[in-house]
């Protein structure tokens, strides 16, 4: 497999779940502003969305959308435990903390990273992300990931959209429980190489 990534951005998630899955993988870094490989190759002949994540499939083909990407990786490695099996409410959990993060949170952050937006949209936009981080901070009380005391693909993607609060001045110790979350996930191994990896990219 091959994930086509960008430092920082929401490519992360996958990058951790195929560390935490323990396959082979190769990352290849992609310029979103040009479009462009980092040996100059057109990005939008792998991908014509031109957007990351983007996962190289061994028979030539690709999957996109990181929510989607994390559960086929997951798949891959049952044993990993990073995901139930399918048909299970459990597995429903998970595909619904997917679905929130990447609805509630994930496309609200945009607008913060625009230059052109103005001052007076970006002040709502921080009070809309501020309810929506109340909902995960309650749902993480007393508990060490979202849906109970497994980490999941849910939690690597979780753990990646909150890493950009810092970025747009938002501090997360008015969350507790989010604040820990952050912290318990970035300690994990895979995370640490993931990031690292990006760092030197």
């Amino acid at each position: 497999m091959k994930l086509y990534y960008k430092p920082g951005a929401c490519s992360l998630s996958p990058h951790i779940v195929l560390r935490e899955a323990g396959l082979p993988f190769d990352l290849v870094k992609v310029d979103l502003a040009k479009k462009v490989l980092e040996d100059g190759s057109d990005f939008l002949a792998v991908n014509p969305k031109g957007q990351v994540p983007t996962l190289g499939l061994g028979d030539g083909g690709i999957l996109t959308e990181g929510p989607v990407i994390v559960q086929y990786v997951a798949d891959k490695a049952p044993e990993s435990g990073l995901i139930p099996a399918a048909g299970t409410i459990a597995r429903y959990r998970v595909q619904e903390w997917l679905n929130f993060v990447s609805s509630e949170l994930h496309k609200t952050f945009s607008p913060l990273f625009r230059p052109n937006t103005p001052d007076a949209y970006k002040d709502i936009v921080k009070q809309t992300l501020a309810a929506k981080f109340g909902v995960l901070d309650r749902q993480l009380d007393g508990k060490p990931f979202l849906t109970g005391e497994a980490f999941t693909v849910a939690d690597a993607y979780a753990f990646v959209v909150l890493g950009w609060a810092p970025r747009v001045g938002i501090d997360l110790a008015s969350w507790p429980n989010l604040a820990a979350f952050v912290e318990r996930v970035a300690a994990r191994p895979a995370v640490k190489e993931a990031l690292a990896a990006e760092a030197q990219g």
